[in-house]
């Protein structure tokens, strides 16, 4: 008799993979994302098949999996290659908090580990709640600019945002979360964060560092807060754009340590 669920899982991108790994069942997953860092253990005991973009076809039929767990519209041609060789495949496509908590038990309960899931989810649905509590404490919100790349400008993805606003502060460009793709975030007007008037700006370029030279010496800059306030500060984006665990632990931590800092500092 078949199994019900799945004992055989390839995870394109990391967040499925960081999940199965919090709930225990880090036994189902044969092969993962080239780009996982989360758990750091993952990479040493799972094969590498893909990387965003692109993947090792052969290889991942070669694990002859039950399912493929794949993230988002650009994942979308590697879905459809492995739909056409025959492989079942899940490709969610969340972009808010209550979407990375949906996916948790979503995940979970595909794979028949509902109640783990469930547990996990609870928690850290917990996490965001005690988050947002600290934050509505705050007596002034920092307006915060959140860069996610810089070729061109692009604002922070919707659950970013959210994370902004859950931790006590401002998002500068929150009409910009609507936009499911990086496209619609696009800031044509290179000036137009330093017309926001943000006092904190936080960087996280896509698998890249950050380089404040690049910020400081972009044309009319000058009278960027940030810059002179010391509050252009980064954080990695394996941590914050993650559509997973990451954000909501290691990343809402970031955010609320920044703007815990702006506050301590007398919000200069």
């Amino acid at each position: 008799m078949t199994p019900v669920f799945p004992q055989r899982v390839v995870c394109l991108t990391e967040e499925t993979t960081e999940t199965l790994y919090a709930m225990g069942a880090d036994d189902l997953i044969v092969g993962i994302s080239g780009f996982t860092v989360r758990p750091p253990h993952a990479r040493k005991e799972k094969p590498k098949v893909s990387t965003y973009l692109d993947a090792k076809f052969d290889e991942i039929l070669a694990l002859k999996p039950d399912v493929v767990f794949a993230w988002s519209d650009l994942q979308a041609d590697i879905t459809a290659e492995l739909i056409r060789r025959g492989v079942e495949v899940v490709c969610f496509n969340h972009r808010s908090v209550d979407g990375i908590l949906a996916m948790i038990a979503r995940l979970s309960a595909f794979v028949g580990r509902g109640s783990a899931g469930h547990s996990y989810m609870l928690k850290l649905q917990e996490r965001v709640a005690e988050m947002a509590e600290r934050g509505a404490r705050r007596s002034v919100r920092p307006r915060v600019y959140f860069e996610e790349w810089y070729d061109p400008l692009i604002s922070g993805i919707c659950w970013v945002s959210e994370i902004i606003e859950i931790c006590g502060g401002i998002d500068v460009y929150a009409e910009n979360r609507v936009h499911q793709d990086a496209k619609g975030r696009i800031i044509a007007d290179m000036l137009d964060p330093v017309r926001r008037n943000p006092d904190i700006m936080i960087a996280s370029w896509c698998g890249k560092m950050l380089k404040p030279e690049r910020v400081r010496d972009r044309s009319g800059w000058v009278d960027m807060r940030p810059l002179h306030t010391g509050f252009l500060r980064e954080i990695p984006s394996p941590i914050i754009l993650q559509p997973g665990p990451a954000a909501l632990t290691d990343g809402i931590d970031a955010v609320m340590s920044i703007l815990d800092e702006w506050e301590e500092a007398g919000r200069p």
